[in-house]
């Protein structure tokens, strides 16, 4: 549900899709949707073998990156309010593109943006389901979800894109709907992570 809520707010990855579909066609959003998910990969196996072995060994350092993790989506809300900027979608052509050209820009994207190693380093960790799994396998699993649903949303997005653009122009209230719907998702998920235990 957290991963869901986070993927439906919008944000650069989701928006750079919803163009790329509205603009050149549902097979391009679909492509670029495939490449920013698989650039996920690479994030997940860092925070595996690189944090796995600390929150194992030390109960302070879990307190430490739970803590790390809700302050830092309570700044990614406070970035959204104080953010005057507007989602905007024209008819301006998007330049055109192949099919593996996007697939390979949108990962490479994902693979070279830092904050999305810190986005997941705030967020798994407070997600961590069980006393018997070794915290490697617990973060893989969760990447693949985390994949899996990102994935389910983001070619939602890229297949109904005609619509959500049309409606986004039509109702000029709805900017508002959406930048107070990130403000709530990444408060919400930040209280989430303060009460969860290990």
């Amino acid at each position: 549900m957290a991963t869901a809520a986070l993927a439906i707010s919008p944000g650069p990855d989701n928006i750079f899709v919803l163009t790329q579909s509205i603009s050149n066609g549902i097979k391009y959003g679909l492509s670029t949707t495939a490449g920013l998910v698989t650039g996920c990969i690479i994030h997940t196996a860092l925070l595996a073998f690189g944090v796995s072995a600390l929150i194992k060994e030390n109960d302070q350092v879990f307190l430490i990156i739970k803590v790390f993790g809700a302050l830092y989506l309570f700044y990614l809300a406070y970035k959204v309010y104080k953010d005057k900027r507007h989602i905007t979608l024209t008819n301006t052509k998007v330049p055109k593109k192949s099919l593996s050209q996007l697939f390979r820009q949108g990962f490479i994207m994902n693979v070279l943006n830092p904050k999305v190693t810190v986005f997941f380093l705030a967020f798994f960790p407070g997600f961590l389901f069980s006393k018997d799994l070794s915290t490697v396998v617990q973060f893989f699993v969760l990447g693949i979800l985390f994949m899996i649903v990102t994935i389910l949303v983001f070619s939602s997005i890229a297949v109904l894109s005609g619509s959500i653009a049309s409606e986004i122009k039509k109702h000029s209230g709805i900017e508002i709907f959406l930048k107070w719907l990130q403000i709530v998702v990444f408060c919400g998920i930040g209280i989430y992570l303060l009460i969860s235990n290990k």
